[in-house]
């Protein structure tokens, strides 16, 4: 009788998680995943904090008259620096930063078939500088919030309460705290800017062999033209905060109008910035959305050109609308009517990716996946929040909502909804690449729909509000709006349950996760032919580039639970049925 042998275990694969240990192995990392994973640790510390002061703020407005305190003085000032602690570490600190400095900075360089970015010790500054102006900026606004609700002041913890667009003549004359948090916003400033400078090397010189500019995955375009904004655009903010430091302790009149300033020009070199950052914050998510949209409805991506180029429409045309913030700041009717037609253009571009993607879904072999469900919630959360721009673009419909939660409701379906959904939704879809591990599909399928509801039942409310002349910003409000503050307080409290799930669900995965196979959705472009997780140089062999969205080499493989290379020639058939077109013309 034989006796069974004993089945040796599977050899250790090395890959950039287990390559080096210990803390000097991360603290001092160029390899670009493990820096992606640190920013990835950082933002989701910021999108606790600011998420955390987002569920104070609906909680306090539960009623008109700031019920959390007796003495109405310090509910005002609480309530002002909590939301100005809100935005300004939602804004800076989770989504400008978020989508490129966690998903680029991961995916990018395997998207190309790179080894690394460009600049590997750049790569770690530019974290350095994010984490320093980070740690300054909290402490900053944190003083303010806790010396207003316990009467603790700590060093240097003077508080910000004048929202997160540092706006004259409150940051100019009142704010204690101006200065210090301008300092910290400057250090996060710099960090935006090398990852930029970075990107834009590592796309022109280390784009894999085939790979021209019109191969390249619609990410890797989206990072482009967001690096391109975050190159020429940030410096104008750096500059308007260090105008704000010099006035404030020089005393030399620049915004102030009591010293011979003028506050509008602050507005003017604001916003030139700020409309720009809105496509920092919104284009590199559609990156993600063009990804998701193509490998999960298993079709090649529809007007591939169109949604290439229509990235860098958007790059340009965002610097050049900066005016329609300032439609009641006294500027010429000259200037408000061209500020108003240009805004209406930067809807062409928007329009087109909408419709792209719409055209991509009609007759593919869609899957609900987890990233799917985010993808398509975030085509209708950004259509509501592109149309609603429209509006807003108006002259004569922006004057009177100006100041109104129409704006509040507006700029969360734009910036917040449609940026947090592509962000779930592509942790969700490189989770697996990200750490070997999959995730619990059907937790993260409820998650998704409650977070999508919970949004929804948050901010709707706001835009009804807002056409009643609901005010924005009022610690205290008439009565006759408390039913929409409910509504939105309730939609939060849901939102949040939603987020814990995910939390839960991402934890879950990471500790008792099945095997990740390397390539569990079937997609096509470089990162998905090789090893989950990555080996520390990404690549054995430099790979060679094909048509990133041609999902007809690949069949599905029930024993990994994964798809793998055709092996044998592929019949018209088949390749009908992976939803494959036309290579893209380049």
């Amino acid at each position: 009788m034989s006796v069974a042998q004993p089945i040796p275990a599977p050899a250790k694969v090395d890959n950039y998680l287990t390559h080096d240990r210990g803390f000097m192995s991360w603290a001092f990392t160029l390899d670009h995943k493990r820096i992606g994973l640190l920013y990835m640790g950082g933002v989701l510390t910021a999108f606790l904090l600011g998420g955390t002061f987002a569920v104070l703020i609906r909680t306090f407005l539960l009623t008109p008259h700031a019920w959390m305190f007796k003495d109405k003085v310090q509910a005002h000032l609480f309530y002002n620096n909590m939301f100005s602690l809100h935005g300004a570490v939602m804004v800076f600190m989770f989504i400008i930063p978020a989508v490129p400095a966690v998903l680029g900075n991961f995916v990018l360089p395997l998207m190309l078939g790179a080894k690394d970015v460009a600049f590997p010790r750049l790569n770690l500054l530019s974290l350095y500088c994010w984490f320093g102006g980070a740690i300054f900026f909290s402490y900053v606004l944190l003083g303010g919030v806790f010396h207003a609700a316990f009467g603790v002041q700590w060093p240097g913890g003077w508080g910000l309460d004048t929202g997160w667009t540092f706006y004259t003549p409150y940051s100019t004359n009142y704010a204690s705290g101006t200065v210090p948090a301008t300092l910290g916003a400057f250090i996060l400033g710099f960090s935006s800017i090398l990852t930029g400078v970075n990107f834009v090397a590592t796309i022109h010189t280390l784009r894999a062999r085939g790979m021209a500019w019109f191969r390249m995955p619609l990410f890797v375009w989206a990072l482009y033209a967001t690096s391109l904004i975050q190159i020429l655009a940030t410096p104008v903010l750096a500059i308007t905060l260090l105008l704000i430091t010099a006035e404030r302790t020089l005393n030399v009149g620049i915004f102030d109008p009591h010293i011979g300033g003028d506050p509008v020009l602050f507005q003017h070199f604001f916003w030139f910035y700020s409309h720009p950052a809105v496509y920092i914050m919104i284009l590199p998510a559609m990156g993600v959305i063009s990804e998701l949209i193509s490998v999960h409805s298993r079709k090649h991506i529809f007007g591939y050109n169109f949604i290439a180029l229509s990235s860098v429409a958007l790059a340009l045309l965002g610097f050049i609308v900066w005016g329609h913030h300032m439609f009641v700041s006294g500027q010429s009717n000259l200037a408000n009517t061209i500020f108003s037609i240009l805004t209406f253009s930067v809807a062409i571009p928007s329009a087109v990716k909408v419709f792209n993607w719409l055209g991509t879904l009609y007759k593919g072999s869609i899957r609900f996946t987890t990233p799917m469900l985010y993808a398509m919630g975030f085509i209708l959360l950004f259509t509501i929040g592109g149309l609603t721009g429209l509006f807003l673009g108006a002259l004569m419909v922006d004057i009177p909502l100006h100041d109104t939660y129409f704006v509040i409701a507006h700029f969360h379906y734009v910036a917040m909804g449609s940026m947090l959904f592509a962000f779930l939704g592509g942790m969700y879809h490189w989770f697996p690449k990200m750490f070997g591990k999959m995730y619990h599909e059907r937790t993260g399928q409820i998650a998704a729909i409650i977070i999508f509801i919970g949004f929804n039942i948050t901010f709707l409310p706001q835009f009804v509000a807002g056409t009643k002349g609901a005010p924005r910003r009022w610690a205290e409000y008439p009565e006759q709006y408390q039913k929409y503050h409910v509504m939105s307080t309730c939609g939060a409290y849901m939102m949040t349950t939603g987020l814990l799930i995910v939390a839960f669900n991402w934890l879950h995965g990471l500790m008792r996760g099945r095997p990740a196979p390397d390539n569990p959705w079937g997609g096509n472009s470089l990162e998905w032919h090789c090893p989950s997780p990555p080996p520390h140089d990404n690549f054995a062999v430099p790979p060679v580039a094909d048509d990133p969205y041609n999902m007809g080499g690949w069949e599905y493989d029930k024993t990994i639970g994964g798809w793998v290379p055709r092996s044998h020639e592929i019949s018209p058939s088949e390749t009908a049925a992976a939803g494959r077109t036309r290579p893209v013309s380049h």
